[in-house]
């Protein structure tokens, strides 16, 4: 049996937050107001945790937000995304207890609500190539594991080479929250079979979605070890699919070629693997930008990252969500434009038609 699948929302600390995708509105820029609100909704809509990401030239700084959202919320969990070689990693894993604490335990009390989205991307003004990269983000899962665990650490790597006991402060549950990670290089897919507990897939045709979780399974079962799966996407969810179309529409009827491509170019995941990847099924899309039923790429034209909603009415939007979890996702995090309005329609048209429930960790 199938388990219900944990639902996210997405809260944009990275100045991607639009009611025309690609004309700023000072009303929606990143700030302490707009994106706590943003949190604040998902929680009382019902989301089980929401995706605070990381970024540098655009946005808030993620750490000092998630701290500061942690004392507002009582129930949702933060997946909050943290990009190695920002910390040392014994501190990473001290200042990942300290969030868990203040963010406090889950309904059940069993454990905490703090989840790390793990990045291994260039930090602002570093040229790494990519195979040291994800080394050096094995590394630091493993470092943070040991210490979160409470476990004396020795560790001899190629980057780090520490021998020291876990920081008095520890998370709720004694032990390393769920680690989520993403990437399609093998480097990436290498990195999380050995070291991640979810991994991270962008929007793509449903014969990819499975073809790549079953190679990620093979890798994480010759190392011993088992992975869970998420699934990143926009959504757009409207009573009708013609509605959901035209919305679709509207979001781009003020957009130019130029605007979108300097939009892309800012993010510092610009030019990844992932992000080819998402290029690559806007190409393969119809005049429509439909790469298949339901599945709409139009959005990527104004985003480096994450390029594909899901479009339709309730019923072909959790249809989409379903033939995923059969493909062997068991999180989805999702986002909208603008971000409030869009979580209120998918709390509204799908959540109390779905069972769902955070990932156990």
């Amino acid at each position: 049996m199938t388990n219900p699948p944990e639902i996210a929302w997405f809260s944009a600390l990275c100045d991607d937050d639009y009611e025309f995708l690609g004309v700023p509105d000072q009303y929606l820029k990143s700030s302490w107001e707009h994106c706590r609100n943003i949190v604040l909704r998902a929680e009382e809509g019902g989301f089980d945790n929401i995706l605070l990401p990381s970024g540098y030239e655009l946005g808030v700084d993620t750490t000092a937000f998630a701290a500061a959202v942690a004392t507002q919320v009582k129930r949702i969990k933060l997946l909050w995304a943290t990009r190695m070689g920002e910390d040392w990693p014994p501190q990473l894993a001290r200042r990942i207890a300290t969030i868990d604490r203040i963010l406090g335990p889950n309904a059940a009390g069993t454990g905490g609500r703090l989840n790390v989205n793990i990045i291994s991307s260039p930090m602002p003004g570093e040229t790494m190539e990519s195979g040291p990269r994800y080394r050096r983000g094995t590394e630091v899962m493993k470092i943070i594991r040991t210490l979160l665990n409470g476990e004396h650490l020795d560790f001899q790597g190629e980057f780090y080479n520490l021998k020291l006991d876990p920081a008095r402060i520890s998370t709720i549950s004694g032990k390393c929250p769920n680690l989520y990670f993403g990437g399609l290089s093998n480097e990436a897919r290498e990195c999380a079979a050995e070291a991640a507990d979810v991994y991270l897939m962008w929007p793509d045709k449903m014969e990819n979605v499975r073809e790549v979780v079953a190679d990620m399974k093979a890798r994480a079962a010759a190392k011993g070890r088992t992975l869970k799966f998420g699934y990143r996407a926009h959504v757009i969810v409207r009573e009708t699919e013609d509605e959901a179309r035209a919305y679709a529409d509207r979001l781009l009827s003020k957009l130019d070629d130029e605007m979108g491509r300097a939009i892309r170019e800012k993010s510092l995941d610009a030019a990844n693997y992932g992000v080819q990847r998402q290029q690559e099924l806007r190409s393969a899309a119809d005049g429509d930008g439909f790469v298949e039923e339901n599945l709409w790429t139009g959005i990527g034209r104004a985003r480096s990252g994450c390029g594909a909603a899901i479009v339709g009415n309730p019923d072909q939007v959790i249809a989409k969500l379903r033939a995923y979890q059969e493909a062997g996702m068991e999180a989805f995090i999702l986002s909208g434009y603008p971000h409030v309005q869009e979580c209120d329609m998918f709390a509204r048209y799908v959540l109390p038609q779905i069972q769902h429930a955070p990932i156990p960790g």
